[in-house]
């Protein structure tokens, strides 16, 4: 039986309810899964849905001038709306996988949510400590820190928090399908900290966290430089890599070879979510521009993830 996936369309004045309806009219989608998506009614009935393509639970952001997008507090409450009713809708068990399209952290903020983000918000409601990954064809990044200020890094990355995210990228990646992955930490500095010369944090932080890892089953090795454990993971000698902070693992990913669209997806919840490894595209919003196959690739893998 194929999974049910539950997709929530996003700010309705970015492209979410563009690339969400596009995408459910793709074979690939139909054929893996049983979408639903909650939103705005009149943003997604502009995107071109109606009722045979698949079910609709609407979250009304009321009047909306679709000629002027940007972030407003009124779609920044819908989309939380959405996302709150989608995350209890799946852990009630009526869906198997929850698709996010994006939202916008400034209309979030007019909006007075609770949380910046998708991310920030699950962690809340779960009271988990999730993991962001980013997946793109054979690539498979983890983060330690999420959207941390360079300057703070330092403080931030602890033995126990870089073993937290392991594990769980160790978990991960079994749902994959990898019997037992090979994971790559990279380094915080350059050359790894040359010995210490540049930085302490691999000699103080980041190796020790490795050889406990190591010592309780789990196949790691690192810290390399950052460019080292990249050209090995795109060689295929690891199967995932744990990067320290959003760039190390974003402009690799998103630079590297290939047409393959990058697949964000959240893992240590109760519930598998996805989502497009991109934004809202506010500059591009109604204006027939809108590229679907982010959204396409994170339908698929939530359904990939929904069975497991």
């Amino acid at each position: 039986m194929k999974p049910s996936v539950l997709i929530t369309a996003g700010d309705p004045l970015g492209i979410g309810p563009e690339i969400t309806v596009r995408a459910l009219k793709s074979r690939a989608v139909r054929r893996a899964c049983l979408p639903a998506v909650i939103g705005d009614p009149a943003a997604l009935r502009r995107a071109g849905w109606t009722p045979g393509l698949c079910p609709l639970l609407p979250e009304e952001a009321g009047r909306l001038d679709f000629s002027r997008p940007g972030p407003t507090a009124a779609g920044g409450a819908a989309s939380l709306r959405a996302v709150l009713a989608g995350v209890r809708l799946v852990k009630e068990g009526f869906f198997g996988a929850l698709v996010t399209a994006p939202v916008s952290k400034e209309a979030w903020a007019l909006a007075g949510a609770p949380a910046p983000a998708h991310t920030d918000l699950l962690r809340l409601l779960e009271k988990k400590e999730p993991l962001m990954l980013f997946s793109r064809g054979p690539v498979n990044a983890a983060l330690v820190t999420e959207h941390a200020p360079l300057r703070d890094l330092g403080r931030l990355i602890t033995k126990k928090l870089v073993k937290e995210k392991a594990a769980l990228f160790n978990s991960a990646l079994k749902a994959l399908g990898f019997r037992r992955p090979l994971i790559t930490l990279c380094a915080l500095n350059p050359h790894a900290g040359d010995g210490g010369v540049i930085g302490r944090e691999e000699i103080e932080v980041l190796a020790p966290a490795v050889r406990e890892l190591k010592k309780s089953g789990l196949r790691v090795t690192g810290p390399l430089p950052s460019d080292a454990a990249w050209a090995a993971h795109l060689a295929g000698k690891s199967q995932g890599l744990l990067c320290l902070y959003h760039d190390q693992a974003l402009a690799p990913l998103k630079t590297a070879p290939g047409s393959v669209p990058a697949v964000h997806w959240t893992w240590g919840l109760s519930f598998p979510r996805t989502s497009p490894a991109h934004g809202t595209a506010f500059d591009i919003a109604w204006k027939n521009k809108a590229d679907p196959s982010g959204m396409e690739s994170a339908l698929l893998f939530a359904a990939r993830l929904a069975r497991k």
